[in-house]
């Protein structure tokens, strides 16, 4: 994927967005007057669907309940539908009675293995076993509203199908949280089953609640919108002996704290800072039984994260170099595994298709409501479908104006909410970049 200047495109894009908008927003768009209200009739639905998945979460490839939901639906409103595709995914096909482009549309549908602490008539009481632990199980990302919003979206469009251009390929995706030690899953292996093909996608969108930000509020990054995620494992070897005769062996211990020490060089030191951030972190270090004893080998275990294809190979580069060098100087072997388990790629928004995007969303919600923000280090597995075809991912706000944005919970944690009467406005951004798409 090219590498973008930002400033001249966030100009590019903020004078689009004027152009396209009045500043205070009630902007004439794409959607017709009869669309916008028949959208605006789905709110009780689209809070109910919300409610229901919210109450019964599911973890990743175990989202019987969920999928059957959206199948039915789907179904309901005469989708072409196929299930159990990457274990619990369903793929809905609209084709439309006009000619135009293949669109792709994702929703994730898993839940976490979090325990949920919010005082809710619905709040989730589900607990499960995951990967050997208790645990309650709880919509702490926002999955729950993603399927509601294109459970809504599948309504709106399917009842203009006579006037829809092209084919509209719906993607209710399983485990973008990661699938269970052991398994796969997720968009990787979803594409693997041919949701990308028959018909080919020609552009994909998906969006992303978000808790900090204001309802009624959409927010996008151009270029790498979302880092790669790489997570790693260093075995540093050395040879064990007496703690209190340590010339008689190789210390992985120290040799560790040094590669430790080393690795966080790679951010300081190897990557243009002011363009885009890494993330080298160390997560988990393994090793030794007692005081008095060098230990054979210590293990490291982190997370790589990078915000275009060629800072994360450069960020994997080095942590190879670094850590042998290191450990080839003061005695240890060491052997490097990147990935051991998670190899997310950039989510990237093709900056392109983002400039003509941006104003369909202001025309929605208003100019003064869309907002160009950084990229964040956080991972999202939409980013193998954004390899693959051109995409544009945006965040919704899901934040009670009342809520100072500094006490809202962040996500993944328990007290993780976010307000559900104003998720319309996800519908009508994604029926707007539908209809206001052209290749």
């Amino acid at each position: 994927m090219p590498t973008t200047p930002r400033r001249p495109l966030a100009l590019l894009l903020i004078a689009a967005v004027a152009a396209a908008t009045p500043a205070t927003g009630a902007a004439q768009g794409p959607l017709p007057a009869d669309l916008s209200r028949r959208i605006d009739a789905l709110e009780p639905k689209i809070v109910a669907w919300r409610r229901d998945i919210h109450q019964h979460p599911e973890l990743g490839n175990r989202e019987t309940r969920t999928a059957k939901i959206v199948a039915d639906h789907l179904r309901a409103l005469g989708i072409a539908t196929t299930t159990n595709v990457a274990h619990t995914g369903v793929v809905g096909i609209l084709r439309g009675g006009r000619p135009g482009p293949v669109i792709l549309l994702r929703a994730d549908m898993d839940a976490l293995p979090v325990t949920e602490r919010n005082d809710l008539p619905f709040a989730s009481k589900v607990r499960t076993t995951y990967n050997g632990v208790e645990t309650g199980v709880m919509h702490a990302c926002g999955h729950d509203t993603h399927v509601a919003i294109m459970m809504g979206v599948a309504e709106a469009l399917a009842s203009m199908r006579g006037d829809l251009p092209g084919t509209i390929k719906f993607m209710f995706q399983p485990a973008e949280e990661g699938p269970p030690q052991g398994e796969r899953g997720g968009a990787e292996l979803m594409i693997e089953e041919g949701v990308l093909e028959n018909p080919k996608v020609d552009v994909a969108f998906a969006l992303h609640i978000n808790s900090q930000l204001e309802t009624g509020h959409i927010s996008y990054s151009p270029g790498g919108t979302y880092a790669s995620a790489d997570d790693f494992r260093i075995l540093v070897k050395g040879t064990q002996t007496h703690g209190g005769y340590p010339w008689d062996g190789t210390d992985p211990v120290v040799a560790a704290a040094h590669i430790i020490t080393g690795l966080q060089t790679i951010v300081s030191r190897n990557m243009r800072l002011t363009e885009n951030p890494a993330v080298v972190t160390v997560g988990k270090i393994t090793g030794g039984v007692r005081s008095n004893i060098i230990p054979e080998e210590v293990e490291l275990v982190g997370t790589l994260r990078a915000l275009s294809p060629d800072d994360r190979a450069k960020v994997h580069q080095r942590v190879r170099e670094i850590a042998t060098g290191i450990g080839t100087s003061m005695g240890a072997k060491v052997e490097v595994q990147i990935p051991l388990t998670t190899a997310y790629p950039v989510t990237y928004n093709d900056p392109a298709l983002t400039a003509r995007m941006v104003p369909l969303l202001a025309s929605v919600v208003g100019a003064d409501r869309v907002h160009l923000v950084k990229p964040v280090t956080g991972a999202e597995d939409f980013g193998f479908v954004a390899e693959r075809v051109p995409s544009f991912y945006f965040r919704l706000g899901g934040r009670k104006a009342s809520v100072d944005p500094a006490d809202a919970a962040p996500h993944h944690t328990p007290g993780f909410h976010v307000e559900d009467t104003d998720l319309e406005a996800g519908v009508k951004a994604f029926v707007a970049l539908v209809l206001g798409y052209r290749q």
